[in-house]
């Protein structure tokens, strides 16, 4: 047998799933695809967030949560044994509104969430003056903020670059620029790649983003996933102008102020426009007006991978049990959940996580 575990897809989640596995003493090797591949770990906006996640299913906002709890021990695990420092900030988030009806509508949604949790829900609603004392650089446009405090940001690059690393020196192994074209199962899993590569597995773990649209229904999966584009802006580096990330902007580590994202819904379109980047400039600078003055250095498009309900899919295959479907859209955020508790439930332990609410189930017609 090549490996214990075979992981389809080198992102941050196919990568935080192969290192909680090596940890556990298994042997993995991740099968990443060729640069045309779509990579939502290169193109996200870096955010751990558990604000507005789970309004309709609560377990997801728990799940979350648990991921958010866990962040920071994983990222500075990752540091220590490669030497990349994973950069994150955890000191809450916001949700900006331009208008007291959408604020209010919002809160009375956290509210009834924050029931369904027990009250382990910790937000509060800051008026615009309120919010002018914590980011003096807010807009008047901005009528006031919901500020959740288990929320954050992070290096996705660095973490995306650690996880590789430290997979390697565990021993893992990752194959790049392998496109898996097949999965079969006459005993073991064979998994045949477009260059001729063959690898034979105990297990396969199907992390390939929008690449599971293809390979799922080979492994019994429905894989309802859908591509959503989102585009970016990225400025010049500034001086301090944005104390806590929000869904318009957030300024990164490096000093840049990252501007995003667009929800569309343009299938495998990963390109840019001129409508998208204007209407999330002008937000932008609605939210900060000192961004306008700000240079532009770069920008891009990038393709979310989203279920029908938004959350994520955790499925065991029953046509080819020993494989598993490992998707969502939240992938920077569930990296530390996906490391440290999903391979439980990958091999079956007594501390695996009940995560029924996620199976492919809940999208079956009655």
């Amino acid at each position: 047998m090549d490996t214990d575990y075979a992981i389809i897809g080198g992102g941050v989640v196919g990568l935080s799933v192969a290192w909680g596995l090596l940890r556990r003493g298994r042997t993995v090797t991740v099968l990443d695809g060729d640069d045309g591949s779509f990579r939502a770990s290169r193109g996200n906006f870096g955010l751990v967030w558990v604000q507005s996640k789970g309004m309709k299913q609560p377990r997801y906002a728990q799940w979350s949560q648990r991921s958010a709890a866990m962040w920071a021990d994983f990222a500075n695990e990752l540091g220590d044994n490669t030497g990349t420092a994973v950069p994150l900030e955890q000191k809450g988030g916001y949700d900006l509104h331009f208008s007291e009806e959408t604020l209010q509508a919002t809160v009375a949604q956290y509210e009834a969430l924050k029931a369904k949790l027990d009250g382990d829900y910790p937000f509060e609603v800051l008026g615009h003056n309120a919010l002018r004392k914590e980011e003096p650089h807010i807009g008047p446009k901005v009528v006031g903020a919901i500020l959740h405090h288990q929320d954050g940001h992070a290096n996705p690059l660095n973490l995306l670059m650690a996880l590789a690393a430290d997979v390697r020196r565990m021993g893992g192994r990752v194959l790049t620029g392998k496109t898996v074209t097949d999965v079969s199962k006459p005993d073991a899993f064979r998994i045949d790649c477009a260059d001729g590569t063959t690898l034979d597995a105990d297990r396969v773990v199907l992390s390939a983003g929008l690449g599971a649209m293809q390979l799922g229904p080979k492994l019994g999966f429905k894989a309802p996933i859908r591509p959503q584009r989102g585009q970016v802006l990225i400025t010049e580096k500034l001086p301090k102008l944005i104390n806590r990330p929000s869904l318009i902007a957030r300024q990164v580590d490096e000093g840049g102020i990252q501007i995003g994202a667009t929800n569309e819904e343009v299938g495998f379109d990963d390109r840019v426009t001129q409508p998208g980047l204007s209407g999330l400039a002008a937000e932008a600078i609605a939210a900060y007006p000192a961004l306008a003055k700000a240079q532009l250095v770069r920008s891009w498009g990038a393709l979310r991978v989203l279920s029908p309900d938004g959350l994520p899919i955790y499925q065991e295959s029953t046509e080819m049990p020993g494989a598993f479907l490992v998707t969502c859209h939240s992938g920077i955020t569930l990296a530390a959940v996906h490391a440290r508790v999903l391979p439980d439930w990958l091999e079956g332990t007594d501390a695996a996580p009940d995560l029924e609410v996620f199976s492919e189930a809940r999208f079956a017609v009655s």
